[in-house]
């Protein structure tokens, strides 16, 4: 017979205690704890899946061949996950609500008819992942609809359909009977993800999983989650714009440095294989407090649009708002600008934005943005065939970036006529034939090069 206790469980980093705290003492946050019933089975009932003995060996006995990776039709997908899917790998997708997570998903099985697909959800019924099939338009032919919350007949059901690709939406909504609390209980989400984790390596079966995320945009339940899953997926974007990010938080396959952009559109999600002619707006007009900036996002370069407005202060105290941008460092840079080159802007309103709902964090966007701020402060517009990749230092000096080569090839194919780099980004660069490098080092060569042309 089960015997049965209970115990706290930290939500954040599922650490289990005797008694309620109010500090945990493994994480350290506040107002974590949760009362569980824990219901611990005999040995023999654990699981459907028999383990299999192990013996320790030699690194250079071990027989390895290794195994193409499936294809899944995606071609931002397929990148980030390394090259295709792993076979046996658990990948799990977090996200908002509303981001478009199950979209994705669906999606990925939906236009993958060369694979047999399971997709599991204990969210929605099957009519209505039916409408979205729809609305997707995809090829549903080699696609199964499982409405199922329970672990143990999700598995009877893959052990007797065999797919090639498992899609489980979500892990907070599974349960298993080995424990006795919730579904989305601390202990439901650590024991389904284990045995899920199971499953995959003992049958080969690549599994997607989606996991809620908490108010402060971590995912939900307890840490160790992230640590058990081979692949850790992090969709971000904005309700108030179309694009989408999917980065790798975590790889065991592949790099973390990659990012996928998306596009939702009312058929779903689009691929964006050149988000930078996206990110840049076509003026019909010059004008002025807007500049193209180089910047990387993880390994990909990208240009994006920098926009300054720069006015008078109508109240006592000057405003300072950035929008995609870290507010403090454009506040380094004006003090930059008001200490080393003599423009007066404590008294003036600054706000600045980035095109696209982006958000930034590559120093090499200093130059553009430093750029935009005296064009709106000028009124004086900045050629739109010009681009800036550069860091500002706090004494005012240009400093360099690393990989400008991928910068300048990026502006380079969309057609730009200049990029503004640092002097000392200049050496070991290859020579090209459709754009200008100008090499600046200092604040007053920036603003000669810019602005000459302007007035």
């Amino acid at each position: 017979m089960a015997k049965t206790k209970t115990a706290y469980f930290c939500q954040n980093c599922g650490f289990e205690s005797a008694k309620w705290l109010g500090r945990c003492s493994s994480c350290g946050e506040w107002n974590t704890f949760v009362e569980e019933l824990i219901s611990k089975e005999p040995a023999a009932a654990h699981s459907s899946f028999s383990p299999e003995k192990s013996v320790a060996q030699r690194v250079d006995e071990i027989a390895f061949e290794r195994q193409p990776r499936l294809n899944i039709e995606n071609e931002e997908v397929n990148r980030l996950l390394g090259g295709g899917l792993v076979l046996g790998s658990l990948v799990l997708i977090g996200g908002e609500p509303g981001i478009g997570k199950s979209t994705l998903s669906l999606q990925l099985a939906l236009h993958a008819p060369a694979l047999k697909t399971l997709y599991v959800s204990g969210e929605e019924s099957a009519q209505q992942i039916k409408l979205r099939a729809d609305r997707l338009r995809g090829d549903g032919s080699n696609c199964y609809i499982l409405s199922e919350t329970n672990l143990e007949n999700i598995f009877t059901q893959a052990q007797q359909l065999q797919p090639q690709f498992m899609v489980v939406d979500s892990i907070q909504t599974l349960f298993t009977s080995r424990v006795e609390s919730s579904a989305g209980s601390v202990s439901q989400i650590r024991e389904c993800a284990a045995q899920l984790l199971k499953f995959a390596k003992q049958t080969g079966i690549p599994v997607f999983i989606i996991g809620h995320i908490t108010k402060d945009g971590s995912i939900a339940g307890p840490k160790v989650l992230e640590h058990i899953v081979d692949v850790v997926l992090q969709f971000e974007g904005d309700g108030n714009h179309a694009y989408r990010l999917l980065r790798s938080s975590k790889n065991r396959f592949g790099s973390t440095a990659e990012i996928g952009i998306f596009e939702m559109l009312g058929s779903g999600l689009r691929e964006v294989s050149n988000p930078s002619e996206i990110l840049i707006t076509q003026h019909d007009s010059a004008l002025s407090g807007v500049a193209v900036a180089a910047t990387l996002d993880g390994v990909r370069p990208l240009l994006i649009e920098t926009q300054a407005l720069v006015s008078s202060a109508a109240y006592g105290t000057p405003q300072r708002s950035a929008t995609g941008f870290d507010v403090r460092r454009m506040n380094m840079l004006l003090a930059v600008l008001e200490k080393r080159a003599g423009f007066k802007l404590a008294v003036k309103d600054v706000f600045l934005n980035m095109a696209g709902g982006l958000k930034v964090v590559d120093p090499a966007v200093d130059l553009a943005v430093v750029t935009a701020i005296l064009s709106s402060n000028f009124d004086l517009p900045v050629s739109s065939h010009f681009c800036f990749a550069a860091e500002v230092g706090l004494s005012g000096e240009i400093r360099p970036v690393s990989r400008i080569d991928q910068r300048i090839a990026e502006a380079e194919k969309l057609g730009f006529e200049k990029i503004f780099i640092s002097r000392y980004n200049q050496k070991g660069l290859p020579k090209t034939k459709k754009i200008a490098l100008v090499a600046v080092s200092k604040m007053d060569e920036l603003l000669r090069a810019v602005f000459r042309d302007a007035k």
